[in-house]
């Protein structure tokens, strides 16, 4: 299972992932090699790559470059299918403006704690304090426990309040349902508790599910270091794919493999 195929289908994590974590995540940058690297990598799995994130569709197409690729966004309430096409699960108007007012007055009673207003999501960080974790957590979770419609989904410093009943894992295999990833084996890269339903997904599917870092416990089965190490998987991945289906069948991208950046079998 660890040696690239041209039947994967890839779905990336964006934050943590692929970009560095920074303290305001509407700062982040991503830069024209990755691009070109995502690029090259959904030509050559005719289609079958997505991004599945917490931010929105149309900022993971603006921070992208408006790409032709899948998307999911907010942990799979939003989606843009491989042709396009979107659909979005309908909420309670009256739940999600409840929620928008009490998470906004919360966020104006704590201390060192950023807003992050997705619309039908709202997220509050503490990564510029992290000592403020224990309080926000708290108080977000008596909080969520009086919002009918709503759940609260803890991530790296950060607790959001999403549509109930959504996830990553959700998405996915939304996804592996459609052309072009209907029948290929799930490649899932995550760093993050959001990616966990997902990773269960993926190893259901006797898929490749991927931590990016060093967060305890998971399900991903294998785990790289840090964005940086994804990017040099993902340009081997790239390089493998490259030789077509005559590609010699010894060449493998796991621990046992050697050169470039290994992935680490999770014990």
């Amino acid at each position: 299972m660890s040696r690239p195929d041209q039947r994967w289908a890839l779905f990336l994590d964006v934050d943590g992932s692929l970009l560095d974590f920074v303290d305001d995540p509407a700062a982040v940058v991503v830069s024209p090699a990755l691009r070109a690297l995502l690029q090259a990598l959904h030509d050559r799995l005719d289609g079958a790559l997505a991004l599945v994130s917490g931010r929105r569709v149309d900022d993971l197409a603006q921070l992208f470059g408006r790409p032709p690729w899948a998307l999911a966004g907010l942990h799979g309430y939003e989606l843009r299918a491989a042709d396009g096409s979107r659909r979005e699960v309908r909420v309670d108007p009256a739940d999600q403006a409840r929620m928008r007012a009490a998470v906004h007055a919360l966020a104006a009673r704590l201390e060192g704690v950023q807003l992050e207003d997705k619309q039908h999501a709202m997220a509050l960080h503490c990564r510029r304090d992290p000592e403020r974790l224990p309080a926000l957590r708290e108080a977000a979770e008596a909080l969520a426990a009086t919002l009918p419609g709503y759940e609260l989904q803890p991530g790296n410093l950060v607790m959001e309040f999403k549509p109930a009943g959504m996830d990553k894992g959700r998405a996915v295999d939304e996804l592996m349902q459609q052309p072009p990833f209907a029948g290929r084996t799930p490649v899932y890269l995550g760093d993050d508790l959001t990616d966990e339903h997902a990773f269960v997904v993926v190893d259901r599917a006797g898929g490749l599910s991927v931590r990016v870092g060093d967060r305890e416990p998971t399900h991903a089965r294998f785990t790289l270091p840090s964005p940086a190490a994804a990017h040099a998987w993902l340009e081997r991945v790239r390089g493998t794919l490259g030789h077509g289906p005559d590609h010699p069948k010894g060449v493998s991208i796991d621990a046992d493999s050697g050169g470039g950046q290994p992935l680490t079998r999770q014990p």
